[in-house]
């Protein structure tokens, strides 16, 4: 093999190498930052085959999907003074690689931050509320709050804040049958209560009905001795006409309705000069 040959082949591989080193490929998942000598020099965010200068350019590479960020457990205290331990995890991407690598540099750090402002802004929104209404629907307009805060102070870093989520939020352990203790003891007050106003509106009700039926008993009574009253004067006024019209024949009427009260419970009565039978003995 001639010299002329070997030097081609060596310089061929050389180019190569070159080649292979001042080339980078930025998949459609990434974006990609150059650097020389520390400095930023370009960002890609397109896909497809980019160049640098080799052993002089740095390429470092990030995510451009979302990216979940589970933040430890932490404690906060409600608005009634209740203890919640709150359980949270952030999604997010980041939306700007210049920014991104200027200010965090890395994504232990960005987590880092994410992880102090989110907590920040969860503490400080429930704060605000009761327990009862951190655990109701209403917890979702209270993680809203927290996200656009959340996102507003990372918009800075090149990072957007997509939404800040809770696994879970529990009572600490110590609390837990405290709190249902007094909760049962608060459902049985309401329950006493409750059975409490429906016995006295029980009773209202029995004894405006009582009333009522006194009042209409009183008018009815008083009804009937009007009629009764009315009944016995016409009567008497009856019985007064017939005697003035005709003394005999009221006296002979009067003697015959006494006969039928006498006779009628079997009653026998003796002797011949009562005055009473002067009509039926001879």
């Amino acid at each position: 093999m001639s010299a002329k040959l070997i030097s081609f082949i060596v310089i061929l591989i050389i180019v190569i190498i070159l080649l292979s080193l001042s080339m980078f490929v930025v998949d459609q998942t990434q974006q990609a930052v150059v650097l020389r000598f520390g400095q930023i020099l370009n960002t890609y965010e397109t896909p497809g085959i980019h160049f640098k200068m080799p052993f002089v350019d740095n390429v470092v590479k990030y995510e451009k999907r979302i990216l979940l960020y589970d933040i430890e457990p932490e404690k906060i205290i409600t608005e009634d003074k209740k203890t919640l331990i709150v359980d949270t995890y952030a999604l997010w991407k980041i939306v700007n690689a210049k920014k991104f690598i200027e200010t965090m540099k890395t994504i232990t750090l960005a987590e880092s931050r994410i992880d102090d402002i989110v907590y920040s802004h969860v503490r400080n929104v429930f704060a605000k509320h009761t327990f009862d209404e951190i655990i109701s629907e209403k917890r979702e307009e209270f993680l809203a709050q927290v996200t656009n805060l959340s996102r507003s102070d990372l918009a800075d870093f090149g990072i957007e804040v997509v939404d800040v989520r809770i696994k879970h939020a529990d009572l600490p352990s110590e609390n837990v049958k405290a709190v249902y203790e007094r909760m049962k003891a608060e459902r049985y007050s309401i329950a006493a209560q409750i059975r409490a106003d429906g016995q006295k509106e029980a009773q209202k009700i029995r004894a405006e009905a009582e009333k009522q039926v006194t009042v209409i008993l009183a008018e009815a009574q008083s009804e009937a001795e009007k009629l009764k009253g009315s009944g016995e004067a016409s009567a008497t006024r009856i019985y007064a006409l017939a005697y003035q019209r005709d003394p005999t024949f009221f006296e002979i009427w009067r003697t015959l309705s006494a006969y039928d009260s006498i006779f009628s419970d079997g009653t026998v009565i003796f002797g011949n000069n009562l005055e009473i039978f002067k009509y039926i003995i001879h």
